[in-house]
C-alpha cells in the first residue's frame, strides 16, 4: 500500500477488515459537501436474514436514515462519500484503529493507532436474544412446521413466519401478566389453521412460564391440519396441547380461560367471541379480517348526506365497515362484563396493518350501564342503516 493516498489506503483497510473479519465499525466527519444538514455517516456490519449487510445511519441535524447495502457496494458508497465532502474519518478493527483527516489545504493523514475494540460485536439485525420462542433447542414443532432446519437454523424463507410468531406472543403476554398466569389452565385458539401460533402459546405457556397444569386445543375445519398438528404435537412431547377438528361455533366449551382468534374471517371472529364469553373466558384476544356482514348492508343503507363522502369509494367503505363492526364488537364485550383495548399492530411484512381486540373479564357490570351500552349500540347502529350485527344475534341482545 506504499503507492496508495491515505484515503486510498483507509479504504483498502476498510475492505480487507471486511474480507477478514475484523472489522468493527467506521464512521464519518466534518462533512463539507453538497447535502444539506448531512452531518455524519454511520456504518456497521449487520445480518439480515443471515445476509451480510452494510448497514449506514446518515444523521442529519433533525433526523436520522438508515439504509441497508450489500457488503461490495457499501464499500462504493463509502468511498463515494468520503471523496464528495467528508474531511473525517475513523475505522475501527479488530487489529487497529484507523483515523482519516484532511486538513484546510486539503492535505490527508492517516494515524494508525492500537485496536480499541478487540471482538467483534454481534451481527444480529433481529435481536434474536430477546425473543420469547427461540429456534434453539430441541423444537420439533419448528421443525416439523418448517420454520427451522436440523440445526436450529430458522430458514431463509421463514424468517417472517418466525418473526411473526414471537410478535404475536409478545402481544399476549402482556395480556397473560394481567389477567394472572396462574388463572390459565384451559387454553382454546378458535381457527388454529396449521397451528404456528398454537404451538409457540403452548410452548410458551408450559415451558418459558412452566405452566405444567394448562391444556391448549386448537380448533380448525379442516381435518388434514387437524391430523398433522395432532402428529407434531405428539411428537414434540406436548403432552396437554391437542387439535380438534369442527367449526368454531360448534365446539363445545364450558369452561375456557383464554380464547384466541386470529384471523377468523367475517363472522367466525364472533363466534369465537361468543364461545368465549359462554365458557367464561378470563381473557379474548381477536384479530378479525373480512368484515363482511356489515359492509354488506352498509353498501345498500341510506347513510345521512354527511356519509357520502365516505361511502362511495369502495376503500374507504370496507374501512368503515372495519371500524363498525369492530366497535360494536367491543361494546358487546363490555356489555358482558369485559374491559375491552383496541391495538392496532402490523403482523407480519407482507401483511397491512391489524386491529387487535383484546377483552378482560373484570365481571358483571351495573344494569345502568348496560343499558347505556345497549342505547350506544342501538344510535350507531341506526346511524349507520345496520339491521343487527352477528354477534347480537348469537347472544340474543
Amino acid at each position: 500500500m506504499a503507492n496508495l493516498t491515505p484515503l486510498e489506503t483507509l479504504i483498502a483497510q476498510f475492505r480487507s477488515s471486511l474480507q477478514q473479519e475484523r472489522f468493527v465499525k467506521t464512521s464519518f466527519g466534518n462533512y463539507q459537501g453538497d447535502e444539506l444538514e448531512l452531518k455524519n455517516i454511520y456504518v456497521r456490519l449487520i445480518l439480515v436474514k443471515r445476509v451480510p449487510k452494510l448497514s449506514f445511519t446518515y444523521r442529519f441535524r433533525s433526523r436520522d436514515v438508515v439504509k441497508n447495502f450489500e457488503v461490495e457496494a457499501g464499500i462504493e458508497h463509502a468511498s463515494q462519500y468520503l471523496r464528495g465532502g467528508f474531511h473525517l474519518a475513523n475505522l475501527f478493527t479488530t487489529a487497529n484503529d484507523f483515523s482519516w483527516t484532511v486538513d484546510k489545504n486539503g492535505k490527508e493523514k492517516l494515524s494508525v493507532k492500537a485496536a480499541s475494540v478487540t471482538e467483534r460485536q454481534s451481527l444480529s439485525h433481529d435481536k434474536e436474544k430477546q425473543r420469547l420462542i427461540k429456534a434453539e433447542g430441541d423444537k420439533a414443532y419448528l421443525r416439523d412446521l418448517r420454520i427451522t432446519d436440523a440445526t436450529s437454523q430458522v430458514y431463509k424463507n421463514a424468517q417472517d413466519k418466525f418473526k411473526q410468531i414471537n410478535h404475536y406472543i409478545e402481544l399476549l403476554r402482556a395480556s397473560i401478566r394481567e389477567v394472572g398466569e396462574t388463572n390459565l389452565r384451559s387454553v382454546v385458539d378458535m381457527g388454529s389453521g396449521k397451528g404456528y401460533l398454537t404451538f409457540a402459546l403452548y410452548d410458551y405457556l408450559y415451558n418459558v412460564l412452566g405452566l405444567k397444569e394448562v391444556a391448549v386445543t386448537g380448533v380448525e375445519y379442516r381435518e388434514d391440519l387437524v391430523a398433522l398438528c395432532n402428529r407434531i404435537a405428539v411428537k414434540s412431547g406436548f403432552p396437554s396441547l391437542k387439535f380438534q377438528q369442527g367449526a368454531i361455533i360448534d365446539y363445545e366449551a364450558p369452561d375456557v380461560d383464554m380464547l384466541v382468534a386470529l384471523h377468523a374471517c367475517d363472522t367466525a371472529t364472533d363466534d369465537a367471541i361468543y364461545k368465549g364469553v359462554e365458557g367464561g373466558a378470563k381473557l379474548i384476544v381477536v384479530a378479525p379480517c373480512c368484515h363482511k356482514q356489515i359492509r354488506r348492508q352498509l353498501e345498500v343503507a341510506e347513510v345521512g348526506s354527511e356519509m357520502l363522502p365516505i361511502t362511495r369509494f369502495g376503500i374507504f367503505l370496507e374501512r368503515q365497515a372495519e371500524m363498525l363492526t369492530d366497535a360494536l364488537r367491543a361494546l358487546i364485550l363490555e356489555y358482558y362484563g369485559y374491559k375491552t383495548k383496541v391495538l392496532e399492530f402490523v403482523s407480519d411484512a407482507h401483511t397491512p396493518k391489524n386491529v387487535l381486540i383484546v377483552a378482560t373479564k373484570i365481571g358483571s357490570i351495573s344494569p345502568d350501564r348496560q343499558q347505556q351500552i345497549r342505547f350506544q349500540i342501538q344510535q350507531t347502529k341506526a346511524y349507520f342503516g345496520i339491521e343487527r350485527h352477528h354477534l347480537e344475534k348469537l347472544f340474543d341482545l
